[in-house]
Protein backbone atom coordinates (compact mmCIF):
# COMPACT_ATOMS: atom_id res chain seq x y z
CA UNK A 1 0.00 0.00 0.00
CA UNK A 2 1.17 3.56 -1.01
CA UNK A 3 1.77 6.21 1.72
CA UNK A 4 -0.99 9.09 1.60
CA UNK A 5 0.51 12.13 0.63
CA UNK A 6 -1.55 15.37 1.78
CA UNK A 7 -1.68 18.59 -0.36
CA UNK A 8 0.62 17.66 -3.34
CA UNK A 9 1.72 20.46 -6.20
CA UNK A 10 4.48 21.05 -8.49
CA UNK A 11 7.00 23.18 -8.33
CA UNK A 12 6.09 24.90 -11.41
CA UNK A 13 3.30 26.18 -10.47
CA UNK A 14 4.56 27.25 -6.87
CA UNK A 15 7.65 28.95 -8.03
CA UNK A 16 7.13 29.89 -11.88
CA UNK A 17 10.46 32.03 -12.01
CA UNK A 18 12.43 29.45 -10.74
CA UNK A 19 11.82 27.11 -13.56
CA UNK A 20 11.31 23.65 -11.75
CA UNK A 21 9.26 20.98 -12.52
CA UNK A 22 9.27 18.60 -9.38
CA UNK A 23 6.30 16.94 -7.55
CA UNK A 24 6.27 17.36 -3.65
CA UNK A 25 3.57 17.62 -1.14
CA UNK A 26 3.47 19.04 1.88
CA UNK A 27 2.78 15.95 4.08
CA UNK A 28 3.15 12.75 4.07
CA UNK A 29 1.22 9.70 6.12
CA UNK A 30 3.59 6.51 6.12
CA UNK A 31 1.73 3.19 5.26
CA UNK A 32 -0.21 2.33 8.97
CA UNK A 33 -0.71 5.87 9.37
CA UNK A 34 1.47 5.97 12.01
CA UNK A 35 4.01 8.04 11.76
CA UNK A 36 3.39 11.93 9.30
CA UNK A 37 6.38 13.85 7.52
CA UNK A 38 6.50 17.46 6.98
CA UNK A 39 7.30 19.48 4.14
CA UNK A 40 9.70 22.64 6.16
CA UNK A 41 6.80 25.47 6.52
CA UNK A 42 7.35 29.05 5.84
CA UNK A 43 4.89 31.97 6.28
CA UNK A 44 3.11 31.27 2.89
CA UNK A 45 -0.82 30.49 2.96
CA UNK A 46 -1.31 26.81 2.35
CA UNK A 47 -3.93 26.90 -0.49
CA UNK A 48 -2.15 29.96 -2.60
CA UNK A 49 1.01 29.50 -1.50
CA UNK A 50 1.46 33.23 -1.12
CA UNK A 51 3.79 34.47 1.36
CA UNK A 52 2.22 36.62 4.28
CA UNK A 53 2.66 40.36 3.99
CA UNK A 54 4.81 40.86 6.82
CA UNK A 55 8.25 40.67 7.80
CA UNK A 56 7.76 40.81 11.42
CA UNK A 57 9.27 37.46 13.21
CA UNK A 58 6.01 36.66 15.35
CA UNK A 59 3.53 37.01 12.71
CA UNK A 60 5.72 34.68 10.05
CA UNK A 61 5.70 32.63 13.04
CA UNK A 62 2.24 32.49 14.29
CA UNK A 63 1.52 31.32 10.31
CA UNK A 64 3.82 28.78 10.23
CA UNK A 65 2.72 26.95 13.59
CA UNK A 66 -0.85 27.41 12.21
CA UNK A 67 0.22 25.64 8.80
CA UNK A 68 2.20 23.01 10.92
CA UNK A 69 -1.15 22.44 13.00
CA UNK A 70 -3.59 22.31 10.20
CA UNK A 71 -1.52 19.69 8.03
CA UNK A 72 -1.33 17.79 11.18
CA UNK A 73 -4.68 17.73 11.66
CA UNK A 74 -4.92 17.25 7.83
CA UNK A 75 -3.03 14.11 8.51
CA UNK A 76 -5.57 13.26 11.66
CA UNK A 77 -3.49 14.26 14.48
CA UNK A 78 -3.36 17.14 16.42
CA UNK A 79 -0.45 19.03 18.33
CA UNK A 80 0.08 16.79 20.92
CA UNK A 81 1.42 14.52 18.34
CA UNK A 82 4.36 16.62 17.19
CA UNK A 83 7.60 14.89 18.09
CA UNK A 84 10.25 17.56 17.11
CA UNK A 85 10.65 20.64 15.28
CA UNK A 86 13.48 22.38 13.42
CA UNK A 87 13.65 26.23 13.18
CA UNK A 88 15.94 27.89 10.57
CA UNK A 89 16.27 31.60 11.25
CA UNK A 90 18.47 34.43 9.47
CA UNK A 91 18.85 36.94 12.39
CA UNK A 92 19.68 35.41 15.26
CA UNK A 93 18.40 39.04 17.17
CA UNK A 94 14.84 37.16 15.96
CA UNK A 95 15.72 34.09 18.22
CA UNK A 96 13.58 35.22 21.13
CA UNK A 97 10.13 36.72 19.09
CA UNK A 98 10.49 32.87 17.13
CA UNK A 99 10.67 30.95 20.07
CA UNK A 100 8.25 32.64 22.04
CA UNK A 101 5.58 32.60 19.82
CA UNK A 102 5.96 28.70 18.50
CA UNK A 103 6.13 28.74 22.06
CA UNK A 104 2.18 29.30 22.28
CA UNK A 105 1.61 26.52 19.68
CA UNK A 106 3.90 23.94 21.59
CA UNK A 107 2.84 24.88 25.47
CA UNK A 108 2.72 21.34 27.41
CA UNK A 109 3.43 19.03 24.38
CA UNK A 110 7.37 18.77 24.83
CA UNK A 111 8.52 18.61 21.02
CA UNK A 112 12.55 17.80 20.75
CA UNK A 113 13.87 20.99 19.31
CA UNK A 114 16.90 21.92 17.23
CA UNK A 115 17.57 25.54 16.14
CA UNK A 116 19.77 27.22 13.51
CA UNK A 117 20.92 30.46 12.58
CA UNK A 118 21.64 30.16 8.74
CA UNK A 119 23.05 32.74 6.56
CA UNK A 120 20.24 32.48 3.70
CA UNK A 121 17.12 30.25 3.50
Amino acid sequence: MAHTRIRKFNTKDTYPEQKLDNDLCQAVVTWGGRTVYLRGQCPQDLETAKNIDSHDPAEQTHKVMQNIRQLIEECGGTMEHLVKVVVYITDVRHREAVYRTMGEYIKGVYPVSTGLVVQAL
